[in-house]
């Protein structure tokens, strides 16, 4: 919790939203508190879900979302229209991890036992583009997973819970 919520929401506070005032102050505080929630759902939901899916954006992934967006802007001083957006993206991570859309999970994909070698090019080619430039790789990669999740419900569309069967009665 402190690791993936304490510390992007202090962070992100301190880089862009302390001077925004109260509701700044608001998107940090409701960062870290929808990120205790979504640690305790996928605690309760262990076992129960598909392991394909999360549901909800990850806290690491929020996270990730928050850091990379502080060290993409690093040792520049953002105008205010720029933190007024970070405020709203602020807004926005925290909700999505508390939100019901399905984000990949990357748990049973299966590729690398099935293809070692082209999983190791894919690692390396990966490791290489991320490396030219870093700030805004990371900051794309975190950002277009965040949004992955509402894409997929645009494309794929909400799947409704199963129906129970009605009760018949036996007599």
């Amino acid at each position: 919790m402190l690791s993936v919520c304490v510390a992007p929401g202090f962070l992100v506070f301190s880089f862009a939203l302390a001077h925004l005032g109260r509701p700044a102050w608001f998107a940090a505080f409701l960062f870290v508190i929808c990120g205790a929630l979504r640690l305790a759902r996928f605690n309760v939901y262990t076992g129960v879900t598909d392991k394909r899916f999360f549901t909800g954006l990850s806290t690491p992934a929020a996270a990730g979302v928050i850091c990379s967006t502080v060290v993409l802007l690093q040792g520049i001083e953002p105008p205010r229209v720029v933190t007024v957006a970070i405020a709203a993206g602020t807004y926005l991570v925290a909700l999505l991890m508390v939100s019901t859309f399905k984000y990949w999970s990357f748990k049973e994909l299966g590729w690398a036992r099935r293809h070692p070698g082209q999983m190791l090019l894919v690692i390396v080619l990966g490791v290489m583009i991320v490396a030219t430039n870093p700030e805004l790789f990371l900051f794309v990669i975190f950002t277009g997973y965040a949004a992955s999740g509402p894409v997929r419900r645009l494309i794929v569309g909400h799947t409704p819970a199963p129906t129970p069967e009605p009760v018949r009665d036996m007599a």
